[in-house]
């Protein structure tokens, strides 16, 4: 039997990804899917006119993803909303899925297990750890593409307006209204962060953000040491 929610609504932030765009909407344009929405944020190279002959509709926002994603929600027409990164390409039937993990009323939202496109061992094992750090806390990154019922989203009022870790204080607080749906479904997403400043290296920057974040450190704070906050 299938499932499909009455409208799943997919927004996609995008600052400067005229490159990565085309094959994430390509993706993105899938059975099930009511609209998928860009929230540009001042880009200069050419997202904007990238996204115009792929997206359902092209927005403005203020530069931030939390911002941009707000935007794309409040814009949105569909019952279910898909948060979906600009570098990151949705699987086949992922709508079938989301729809599937929602067919339980109780199921407030979720995100899909992760892969990098690099080659190579240590890339796949860290996919694998992500996905699987996610699936154990029930806490999951931008990355991911995270879903969630639009009354639950505007229940937690949205992305909170931070310049980091927006991704994970959504996940939070969604746990606190109900279950998280963790999909085997895999999304892939681009390598660059960790390629473009060593593996490594990134992998313990990482880590060490959320556990300050998770000790009250401030995001505002958290993103100067970031290379990637936007």
């Amino acid at each position: 039997m299938q499932f499909l929610p009455a409208a799943l609504s997919v927004v996609v932030p995008t600052l400067d990804e005229a490159e990565a765009l085309p094959a994430t909407l390509a993706a993105a344009r899938q059975p099930g899917v009511h609209e998928v929405i860009v929230v540009d944020g001042g880009s200069r190279d050419g997202t904007r006119a990238v996204a115009r002959t792929l997206a359902d509709r092209v927005l403005e926002a203020p530069r931030g993803r939390a911002r941009q994603m707000n935007a794309g929600a409040a814009a949105a027409r569909g019952d279910v909303l898909l948060f979906l990164h600009a570098d990151t390409r949705l699987p086949a039937g992922y709508a079938q899925a989301v729809a599937g993990a929602l067919a339980d009323p109780a199921v407030v939202g979720g995100r899909f297990d992760v892969r990098l496109d690099a080659a190579g061992l240590a890339y796949r094992a860290l996919g694998r750890l992500i996905s699987l750090r996610s699936r154990l806390t029930r806490v999951a990154t931008g990355d991911q593409a995270i879903f969630v019922r639009r009354a639950v989203f505007e229940r937690v009022g949205g992305y909170p307006l931070v310049p980091l870790m927006e991704d994970v204080a959504l996940s939070r607080a969604m746990k606190r209204v109900g279950p998280i749906a963790c999909l085997r479904d895999t999304v892939t997403t681009s390598a660059r962060r960790w390629q473009r400043h060593g593996l490594a290296r990134t992998v313990v920057l990482m880590w060490a953000l959320r556990a300050a974040y998770y000790a009250g450190v401030p995001p505002a704070r958290l993103a100067r040491v970031y290379p990637d906050a936007r």
